[in-house]
């Protein structure tokens, strides 16, 4: 079960300690139910090819199903080349918050018309999300503008309007 809250920011945050930077490209086979593939390279590090699927978020928009695995890189090369269009690129900094929290704020698109910033954070349970503040980090100014739930803040949906359709509960 994935739990997070995520956030629409402006950059890079100031003053919390930088973990891991990874390099991304990621694009989806199919939005609805979620059906994506993921290149994650660890700065340092090795390079991860990963497979996910995504149930429908709760009503409260803060859970869901996901189930990830890691695959090959020849059946990720098979799957982009179906995919068939430019995979989202994006930089994942990741940042120490009290409690064993982690920050996660990604720079997605660099360089092109729709470049943002989002950040996220995932936690253990419903509980410990609803109940995290910003302020507990000295973050509330950062993480002003909240989007957990919001219709058209997923990445799926960004995928949709930045790269066209992709199949919604039908074949790709």
């Amino acid at each position: 079960m994935e739990i997070e809250r995520k956030w629409m920011v402006a950059g890079w945050p100031e003053g919390l300690p930088l973990t891991e930077t990874f390099e991304m490209d990621q694009g989806y086979l199919c939005v609805r139910p979620t059906v994506r593939i993921r290149r994650e390279a660890k700065a340092g590090g090795r390079t991860a090819y990963v497979l996910c699927f995504k149930g429908a978020p709760d009503p409260t928009g803060l859970a869901r199903q996901e189930i990830e695995t890691e695959v090959e890189e020849t059946l990720f090369n098979q799957l982009a080349d179906l995919i068939g269009k430019p995979l989202i690129a994006k930089e994942r900094r990741s940042y120490v918050l009290s409690g064993g929290l982690t920050l996660e704020v990604n720079e997605v698109d660099r360089g092109q018309p729709g470049q943002f910033f989002y950040a996220e954070i995932e936690y253990p349970t419903a509980e410990a999300a609803r109940s995290w503040t910003p302020s507990a980090d000295g973050l509330t100014a950062y993480l002003a503008d909240e989007v957990t739930g919001r219709p058209g803040a997923s990445m799926g949906e960004y995928w949709q309007r930045t790269r066209g359709d992709v199949a919604q509960g039908g074949t790709v």
